[in-house]
């Protein structure tokens, strides 16, 4: 029986290049969300941590903005992705560092900007991850995530979380608006603003992408046609599987008494 770490290493180490050219990850509203905010609050000598970077799309993206980006990841074949892409790119102010999100292998208030996309959904000590990211920050630094929401719907919820688990064995939970608030306010984390997008997933490539068994992606297809039309509705269900989800994208900064205060955004 394999850890957790164990299998999401072995689900996406092989899939690195997948996730490099994967339009999904490579490109969306929420990517160029992030360079404005990150252009306007960040100075150009600012440091940046990129926490769960996978193939890199994100310190890519903010790379221009800022004088260092570390990209961690606890994947070396990922890491290997970005760094050779970073040079293909003449991003040199890109590094990389393996280390689980959980344990952060860095100096106390060393970043003015920590970041993560498309990583937290994996992550089985979020609450702890998110402590991390906030000791790292320097006072008032900026944290940037984004992810796939959860629904606040628990039946519409409980069949999301159903098929991402299915077609992908290191998923964890997606969170609705709701918990990331309050974890958000938990770890240190205040002015918390959210913006969200909708994310059509075609389903061939989305489980291609994961080399989902075949016998998983016929229970991933008979949930979806099986769902109430609560869920059909919400989810926009595809007669061949294709779907929609929701981007969410949360910008905070470090309270300087360490308690966060959840606000509108």
């Amino acid at each position: 029986m394999r850890t957790h770490l164990q299998t999401n290493l072995d689900q996406y180490g092989t899939q690195a290049q997948a996730y490099l050219d994967s339009p999904v990850h490579a490109q969306g509203p929420d990517l160029a969300q992030a360079q404005a905010l990150v252009g306007q609050a960040i100075p150009a000598s600012g440091q940046a941590l990129d926490v769960g970077c996978g193939a890199g799309h994100l310190s890519f993206a903010l790379a221009p903005h800022v004088a260092r980006i570390v990209a961690l990841d606890p994947s070396p074949q990922m890491l290997a992705t970005v760094q050779q892409a970073a040079q293909a790119r003449g991003l040199r102010h890109i590094e990389t560092l393996q280390s689980s999100a959980e344990s952060l292998p860095l100096p106390n208030a060393s970043f003015d900007l920590v970041c993560s996309r498309y990583s937290a959904h994996h992550w089985t000590q979020l609450e702890q991850a998110l402590k991390e990211m906030r000791r790292v920050l320097k006072p008032g630094g900026h944290l940037l995530l984004i992810d796939v929401q959860g629904e606040e719907d628990a039946l519409v919820d409980s069949h999301l979380q159903a098929i991402e688990l299915l077609r992908d064995r290191s998923h964890v939970r997606n969170r609705a608006v709701s918990q990331w608030r309050a974890l958000l306010a938990d770890a240190g984390f205040a002015n918390v603003a959210h913006d969200s997008w909708p994310v059509h997933i075609d389903f061939p490539s989305w489980v291609a992408r994961m080399r989902t068994p075949a016998s998983r992606v016929a229970m991933i297809r008979e949930v979806q046609t099986d769902a109430p039309q609560e869920v059909h509705e919400a989810l926009a269900i595809e007669p061949d599987g294709s779907f929609t989800f929701t981007t969410g994208l949360f910008w905070a900064r470090a309270s300087k008494d360490g308690q966060g205060r959840a606000t509108l955004g």
